[in-house]
């Protein structure tokens, strides 16, 4: 409620799920930064609306654009769109215990019913890589290669629904467009349910509230991470049984003991095989499916400069603000 300490700037109003301004760190330790006297941080969760919002002049810097409106910004002078590749993703959440994720071969069938190359295509426009439903991306150097995705076959999903007992009944799947391109991705995998009798009943709900209300409760639903610099802190908030946003309620005692000695151990190789035997658990256990790791695109007014290219996503990481400065 606070917010303030070392950092660039010095909170002057918050509030939740609307906006925040802060004003210049007089006695901030890097000199000559920030550049900008004050910076206001407005929350505007409509895809559309915040479009609009920056083609209209209203704001300098739109982020996580909907790779739908690309074409939209980018046919307008004064404007400009920054693409950042690292380990966001959005992925499809399947409570191990709640029903219908209780059942191990639903969770089975719904990885092989995701069609991934078509949400590359279709859902993220081409912006984004192949994901193998664990969260180290190829970005990251302990990611490991052999972990190889589930590859779409309707045959096998409807096999392994059948065995579950659910093919034909009616499973809710919430998506929302706080959830990056979430909604394209559950229409994607509706139809392809849809072609082998599977009857997946996709629930668009607000963007407002999803996070409390819908976010780690919901059976079924979407979740998106932003990227973390270290697998250490990906597993511990996301896998490990003790998880504080442990999405699919994965829980694995031998994983647990993987994660502590990861964490303890010196020797970078054994660390990165480590990690590589994590990827691989997550990817066949959890209950969550990772189809992609997305390529963030920012939009901004041409009058910003200094943005750069981060590694931790879009906004340079969240820290965009200590960087910025606008031209005149």
């Amino acid at each position: 409620s606070k917010g303030n300490g070392t950092g660039a700037f010095v909170l002057q109003t918050f509030e939740p799920g609307v906006r925040s301004v802060v004003t210049k760190n007089k006695n901030y330790w890097k000199p000559g930064k920030p550049y900008l006297d004050s910076f206001e941080f407005i929350a505007i969760s409509d895809d559309s609306a915040r479009v609009n919002a920056l083609l209209s002049g209203d704001i300098n810097f739109a982020a996580s654009i909907n790779p739908r409106a690309m074409k939209l910004i980018g046919g307008q002078q004064g404007f400009e769109l920054s693409k950042t590749t690292s380990g966001n993703y959005t992925d499809l959440n399947i409570r191990l215990d709640m029903d219908p994720g209780s059942k191990a071969d639903f969770v089975a069938g719904m990885k092989y019913l995701v069609n991934r190359e078509q949400i590359v295509k279709s859902a993220l426009r081409g912006l984004g890589e192949i994901g193998n439903d664990q969260p180290v991306s190829p970005a990251n150097i302990f990611h490991n290669p052999e972990v190889k995705p589930k590859a779409f076959d309707p045959d096998k999903a409807k096999f392994h629904f059948q065995k579950s007992g659910l093919l034909g009944q009616s499973i809710p799947v919430i998506a929302s467009d706080a959830a990056t391109s979430s909604i394209d991705m559950a229409v994607i995998i509706q139809a392809a349910g849809a072609d082998i009798g599977m009857k997946l009943d996709v629930q668009r709900v607000p963007a407002d509230g999803y996070w409390d209300n819908y976010w780690l409760k919901a059976p079924i639903h979407f979740g998106n991470i932003n990227p973390r610099p270290t697998p250490d802190i990906l597993f511990s908030l996301l896998y490990a049984s003790s998880a504080p946003w442990n999405e699919s309620q994965y829980k694995s005692e031998k994983f647990d003991k993987l994660l502590v000695e990861a964490r303890g151990s010196l020797d970078q190789a054994k660390r990165k095989e480590i990690y590589g035997q994590m990827q691989s658990m997550v990817s066949e256990e959890a209950g969550t499916i990772i189809p992609a790791y997305i390529s963030n695109v920012d939009a901004l007014s041409s009058k910003v400069k200094g943005l750069e290219a981060n590694p931790l996503g879009g906004m340079m990481g969240y820290a965009m603000a200590e960087y910025l400065w606008l031209e005149a």
